[in-house]
C-alpha cells in the first residue's frame, strides 16, 4: 500500500515540533557575516591601535630610529671638576709626583757625591806612600859620609837578610839588575817620574812592569859595596840628583 505521506507534510510536521524559544536562541548566538569587499587586516589593526594606544604605535613606530640616535655624553674634565673627590685625588696625585721627583734628584746627586769621594780617596792611595820594610833600625842617613867619600846619598834601612823589601808607592819597575857597587837594585819611577832607588837587594822578586803600593819587590842583603845587609833608599826627582829620603818620605806623611 502506498504511502499518503507527501514532503509538504513532512515539513509541516517538522515546523510543529520543533520549538520557537530555540529558534530564538540560535539566531541570538549566530556571529555576524563578514563582508569580502574590505581589506581583512583592518579589523586586526584596529584592534591593536585600541589596545597600545596612540602613544604606543608611535614608540613601535619610531623604535629602530631612536636606537640610532646617539646618547649625549658628559666630558670627563666636567665630570672630575663636578666632583670634588676627584679634583683633591688629582692634586695629591701631583704632589706625590713632585716629591719622588725630588727624591730621584736627592739620590743622583748622593751618588755623584760618593763616586766623587771615591775619586779622591782613589787618587790619594794613588800617591800616597809606605815605608819600604819592616823590623829596621835607621842607619847612615842622608848627608856626608867618610864611607861613601864625600856624600852619602841615600838611607840606609838596618834589616835581617831576607826581610821583604816594598814598593813605597805604586810605580812602574824599570830597571833591575846588578849595579856595580849598589849591589843588585831595582828602580820603580812614580807617575810623577821620581825614581826610588832599592839597593843592595839579596834577590829580586820583580824585574819590570806596574806595580803597587806595599807590592814585595825583593828582600834585604848585603851584595856591592856593603859589609851588613841593609836597604839603602835613594830619591832622585824626575830621575835627577838625589834628595834627602827622610825629609822626602816625611813629607808625603811617612814617619820611618
Amino acid at each position: 500500500m502506498a504511502s499518503t505521506h507527501s514532503a509538504e507534510s513532512t515539513a509541516a510536521a517538522t515546523q510543529l515540533l520543533d520549538h520557537p524559544w530555540e529558534q530564538a536562541d540560535q539566531a541570538r548566538h549566530r556571529m555576524p557575516r563578514q563582508t569580502r569587499g574590505g581589506n581583512p587586516l583592518l579589523g586586526v589593526t584596529a584592534t591593536v591601535a585600541a589596545t597600545l594606544g596612540a602613544a604606543g604605535m608611535t614608540a613601535a613606530a619610531a623604535g629602530p630610529a631612536a636606537a640610532a640616535e646617539p646618547a649625549v655624553s658628559v666630558p670627563d674634565q666636567a665630570a672630575d671638576s663636578a666632583d670634588p673627590g676627584l679634583a683633591l685625588f688629582a692634586r695629591i696625585q701631583q704632589q706625590a709626583d713632585h716629591r719622588t721627583a725630588a727624591d730621584e734628584a736627592a739620590r743622583l746627586a748622593a751618588a755623584q757625591e760618593a763616586e766623587a769621594r771615591r775619586a779622591v780617596q782613589a787618587a790619594v792611595e794613588a800617591t800616597s806612600l809606605a815605608l819600604p820594610t819592616a823590623g829596621y833600625t835607621l842607619g847612615a842617613q842622608y848627608g856626608p859620609s867618610g864611607h861613601w867619600a864625600h856624600l852619602h846619598t841615600g838611607l840606609d834601612f838596618q834589616a835581617a837578610t831576607g826581610t821583604p823589601v816594598t814598593a813605597v808607592g805604586a810605580g812602574t819597575v824599570t830597571s833591575a839588575g846588578w849595579a856595580g857597587s849598589y849591589g843588585y837594585r831595582i828602580v820603580e819611577t812614580l807617575p810623577d817620574g821620581t825614581e826610588i832607588w832599592y839597593c843592595h837587594l839579596n834577590r829580586l822578586a820583580v824585574t819590570d812592569g806596574p806595580v803597587e803600593r806595599g807590592s814585595v819587590l825583593g828582600t834585604v842583603g848585603a851584595t856591592g859595596s856593603v859589609t851588613t845587609p841593609r836597604l839603602h833608599l835613594e830619591v832622585r826627582p824626575a830621575g835627577g840628583a838625589p834628595v834627602d829620603p827622610l825629609g822626602w818620605l816625611r813629607s808625603h806623611g811617612v814617619q820611618p
